[in-house]
């Protein structure tokens, strides 16, 4: 009797041992065969930015880690999918391939090609959902179409009941006779080096599965109760924190459902903090719908009028609000953070976001592509979906006619300039009544606290009331271009 033959387990985003189907699957299969296939190039412009990249060297890792605790390997390999498919199913004599789905349009297109390729040289293809709570193409209209508006979509995805409860993970995993070569994870040149910009990232995160449910006990215990109240205080620590593990799949939606379910039922109480969380969490997953049902989302506006919109094209002010330094606490305070650290907090995105394409008139692409970049939870469908949200031109978007005053949200939302002090030391002494305004000081006040406006921390780049005008003004023309 000849021995069974290996299943491939091709990882993907889905860098985890719990509540992985495509693992539970290959492991009914007998011999398993865990694999991860680096190929940036068929991502083209939306293959993983620099923060990704570090945050990718760090999880792959953890996971080989974990699957050598349970006497397997992680084979490394680098190139096309497809083709470096083939040479395994020639290097290993397997049968079989299975995958978590992904829903990028280049990723579905290249899974669409290899299933059928697999199929047709007798090679059973079996792929997976780990990484939603309900595949895209099940939650509909009642008129069978896509949703655009999040509040039926969220009244929809509970009416379908609760999502499935999450697999275990399994005790050991039977390895093959022989394995093949496999690259080495530092020959990939995923961390920076030259110069190594990382270290804020290193004292921020702990990429992996176990970080990642480490952070999600403690922001249960710490913080769902007081999340709807306090979600939008960036000087808290009021937030999960969990959306680079999410994105990586070292945690799944099902695992935080259901983890936040049992707690607010242990409980007793704070179902409306908690709930609010849960509305968060499909807020990810409408943005996963809107992307696979509209596959130009991370580049065309949703709302076609807003192709004519005429976006202005200043490469000094998108610097300047690259770099933190458009003169306004709060925006300069969250690039930073995003800087140092590759996360921004959510409140502080939307009025970062809001202030590049509403005071600068410059396109959400362009913050769309420095986000991609520089976030360590970049991820294609959360920052189309959003930053055209901000923009006025997406899915359920914010009226173009609401602009962020990022003084007034400043001063709500940071009130004693906590956070901006933090982020924006050079004007730390300065009082809170001035410090989300500086360049409203007394000169007095300034002296005192050392600020010099225009050399130790910027004028503002423009003028928040005229800019707000003219954007206005932009969006007016559009309209008024598609009445004629």
């Amino acid at each position: 009797m000849s021995p069974p033959r290996p299943v491939i387990l091709w990882f993907r985003q889905d860098l985890r041992l719990a509540d992985n189907p495509a693992l539970a699957d290959a492991v009914r299969g007998g011999v398993v065969l865990p694999v991860f296939i680096h190929d940036p190039e068929t991502a083209g412009a939306w293959s993983p930015g620099g923060a990704g990249r570090w945050w990718l060297h760090h999880s792959l890792a953890s996971l080989a880690a974990s699957l050598a605790a349970r006497g397997s390997r992680l084979i490394l390999r680098r190139g096309p999918a497809r083709q470096v498919l083939d040479e395994l199913l020639e290097e290993s004599g397997a049968d079989t391939v299975v995958w978590s789905r992904q829903y990028e349009p280049w990723a579905t297109a290249r899974d669409s090609d290899i299933k059928a390729w697999l199929k047709g040289r007798g090679v059973a293809a079996r792929s997976h959902n780990a990484a939603l709570l309900h595949e895209p193409w099940t939650i509909r209209t009642k008129d069978d179409r896509p949703y655009q508006v999040y509040s039926p979509f969220w009244r929809a995805c509970r009416a379908s009941g609760e999502p499935p409860a999450p697999v275990p993970v399994p005790g050991t995993l039977t390895a093959p006779d022989r394995w093949p070569q496999s690259d080495l994870l530092d020959d990939w040149q995923l961390l920076p080096t030259k110069p190594d910009w990382a270290g804020g990232l290193r004292t921020a995160w702990s990429p992996g599965e176990a970080g990642a449910l480490t952070r999600l006990e403690a922001f249960l215990d710490r913080a769902l109760h007081t999340y709807k109240d306090d979600r939008n205080r960036p000087d808290l620590d009021a937030t999960s924190s969990l959306s680079p593990h999410l994105h990586f799949g070292e945690i799944g939606p099902r695992q935080v459902w259901h983890a936040t379910r049992a707690r607010m039922e242990r409980a007793g109480r704070a179902e409306a903090q908690a709930e609010h969380f849960l509305k968060e969490l499909v807020w990810r997953e409408f943005s996963y719908h809107l992307l696979f049902h509209f596959p130009d989302l991370p580049e065309t506006p949703l709302n076609r009028r807003f192709a004519a919109f005429p976006w202005a094209d200043d490469n000094d002010l998108l610097h300047a609000w690259q770099k933190g330094r458009t003169g306004y606490p709060i925006v300069d305070a969250g690039m930073r953070q995003l800087w140092h650290t590759g996360w921004m907090h959510n409140r502080v995105r939307m009025i970062a976001a809001s202030f590049l394409v509403k005071d600068l008139l410059i396109p959400w692409q362009s913050g769309e592509a420095w986000f991609w970049d520089t976030l360590v939870d970049a991820d294609l469908a959360n920052n189309a979906a959003s930053w055209q949200w901000v923009a006025g031109c997406g899915a359920d978007a914010a009226p173009y006619f609401r602009v962020f005053n990022p003084v007034l949200q400043g001063q709500k939302f940071d009130p004693n300039g906590a956070y901006v002090r933090h982020w924006v030391p050079e004007i730390a002494a300065l009082p809170d009544r001035w410090v989300h305004s500086p360049w409203e000081a007394p000169a007095g006040v300034l002296a005192d606290a050392g600020v010099r406006l225009g050399q130790t921390y910027p004028r503002p780049i423009v003028d928040h009331a005229i800019a707000r005008q003219a954007a206005l003004a932009a969006f007016e023309a559009i309209r008024d271009r598609q009445a004629a």
